[in-house]
């Protein structure tokens, strides 16, 4: 999935003519475990999930899709391009870093981080983080792009949505035109959706956010989808370069990552605590919309259809994954 980024991006008009500052709002790329460290805590602990996970695997991603287009499809001019990109990029700064550490589960049934007897005690390591990066180009200027990542949450997955602007002049009130979405689920259940707003069946002009969906389960079912790993060690093998971190690129990614780790390595980052099992840390929600992601207060369901048709202003629904984000 991280690999059809580009031919999405680049094979599609109708992506390639809406992807910049002037229809994006925000970028969301978020990587979640279900699991803790489960005993491996006194390695984790040396580096916590900054350096573990968005440093590297996230920043890949952003890469990707905040990249101009390559000259051509050489690993050089592939990476060449990533580089430019991440030059852009100033420094993340820790009024806008979220930092996380989970505790014991809400029922007490699971162990917090600092009960796995690997971990130093008194550990401030954190165990989730979300950062927003900032672009200086004439491309995403003002567009956010909000890395989220954690262990002992709610949900495996990672997933990167792609927020349009809200419709100019809309026939229809903010409340009942959802903002569109694009979702490409890395994993599991791999798939790429585009969120949209559209009439009920019958005489009204009730609306309800369905989707435009290529489910990899339903639309490959005579295809296996490789591994991540069995993918690069082909990779290695056949000498492509272009999904591999060049020296530059590594550079520059440590230039914008190392004056907030340095405090929090001194302590200078609060760390909130959250429950196992949770979304991470209280003030997410608040976080996010920081940098203009809006929730829509349609429960959405993905990709099953609900039985009930949901209009605008129905309540009580039980909360999608979707939803949840």
């Amino acid at each position: 999935m991280v690999k059809n980024i580009m031919i999405l991006r680049f094979t599609n008009a109708i992506f390639g003519s809406c992807w910049d500052r002037n229809h994006i709002s925000n970028v969301q790329i978020t990587f979640k475990e279900k699991i803790g460290t489960e005993g491996r805590g006194g390695y984790f602990d040396e580096f916590g999930i900054m350096r573990d996970v968005m440093q590297n695997h996230l920043f890949q991603i952003l890469s990707l899709i905040a990249m101009e287009t390559p000259a051509t499809l050489d690993a050089e001019d592939i990476r060449n391009a990533k580089v430019e990109v991440l030059r852009a990029i100033p420094e993340v700064v820790e009024s806008e870093v979220l930092l996380g550490q989970y505790g014991k589960s809400e029922d007490g049934s699971l162990p917090s981080y600092l009960d796995d007897e690997t971990v130093p005690k008194g550990s401030k390591t954190a165990t989730f983080a979300a950062a927003a990066f900032h672009i200086n180009n004439p491309r995403w200027e003002g567009v956010p792009f909000v890395l989220k990542c954690g262990k002992a949450l709610d949900q495996q997955k990672v997933e990167i949505r792609i927020q349009f602007k809200d419709m100019g002049n809309s026939l229809f009130p903010k409340d009942v035109a959802a903002r569109n979405e694009l979702v490409i689920r890395v994993q599991p259940e791999e798939a790429v959706y585009l969120k949209m707003t559209q009439k009920l069946p019958g005489h009204g002009m009730e609306t309800t956010i369905s989707e435009l969906n290529l489910s990899y389960s339903s639309r490959f079912t005579n295809l296996s989808v490789p591994d991540a790993y069995e993918n690069l060690i082909l990779d290695a093998i056949l000498g492509e370069q272009s999904n591999f971190v060049r020296s530059d690129e590594l550079d520059e990614a440590w230039r914008i990552f190392t004056p907030v780790l340095h405090k929090i390595d001194r302590g200078l980052v609060p760390v909130e605590i959250y429950p196992y099992g949770s979304r991470g840390p209280k003030q997410l929600a608040d976080f996010i919309a920081r940098f203009g992601f809006e929730r829509h207060s349609q429960v959405y369901s993905w990709p099953e259809t609900p039985q009930t048709p949901v209009v605008a202003s129905s309540i009580g629904l039980p909360a999608s994954a979707d939803s949840k984000l």
